[in-house]
């Protein structure tokens, strides 16, 4: 499947702000969607969707921040970066807390959002490969058999073949021969990289998109 380009969401309820953001988008080459609030976006947005948002701290109706938490409570990853008066720089550092990208200071110059959106749309870019990598681990693990499961489990332990077949009561032969099966539906090169795929499946993984 094509990846989806990546696109900056412009969040701000000043008819001028969003129009100007958008011609600096245009300009290098971005595409950008401004919409005027939090309720729009949210009904615009699609999770599958590449990208970062820049987003006003303080919004009519929904603000910058309750937006924010709304995604996050949906799981959402995009990164965002708030855009903050002087008196709202508390308010930014909290979000960033929170789970927000970034945060810049009115008034700024082009080229500190353009720098900003850079590196926002590279996380982005990277915690979607990351995604994309556990979701093909895990359809790789689904595939083994139960008792194949089992021999990997252990296998991971760092137990020898000898000492699996004793755990479950087979022979050593029965336990090599999964454990190739393993290696191989898990496209494992070593033993290494077959402990580095259990280590990476078991970490938390981070929100979906």
């Amino acid at each position: 499947m094509k990846e989806r380009s990546p696109i900056v969401f412009v969040l701000d309820d000043d008819d001028a702000v969003r129009s100007s953001l958008r011609l600096l988008l245009k300009s290098v080459g971005l595409a950008a969607t401004a919409l005027p609030t939090a309720q729009e976006f949210l009904s615009v947005y699609n999770p599958h969707q590449p990208g970062c948002l820049i987003l006003d701290v303080r919004m009519p109706g929904m603000s910058g921040i309750e937006l924010q938490q709304q995604l996050n409570l949906r799981g959402a990853m995009i990164p965002v970066i708030f855009i903050t008066g002087h008196g709202d720089v508390p308010m930014a550092v909290d979000a960033m807390r929170h789970g927000a990208f970034d945060f810049l200071q009115k008034p700024f110059r082009d080229q500190d959002l353009l720098d900003r959106i850079q590196r926002a749309l590279a996380r982005d870019s990277a915690n979607r490969a990351e995604l994309r990598g556990r979701s093909e681990l895990r359809r790789r693990l689904d595939s083994l058999t139960p008792r194949e499961k089992e021999v990997l489990d252990l296998v991971a332990e760092g137990k020898s073949n000898k000492v699996v077949a004793a755990d479950l009561g087979v022979s050593q032969r029965t336990v090599e021969i999964h454990r190739g099966r393993v290696m191989e539906k898990m496209h494992a090169g070593s033993l290494a990289q077959l402990v580095r795929m259990v280590m990476d499946l078991r970490e938390p993984e981070p929100p979906q998109p």
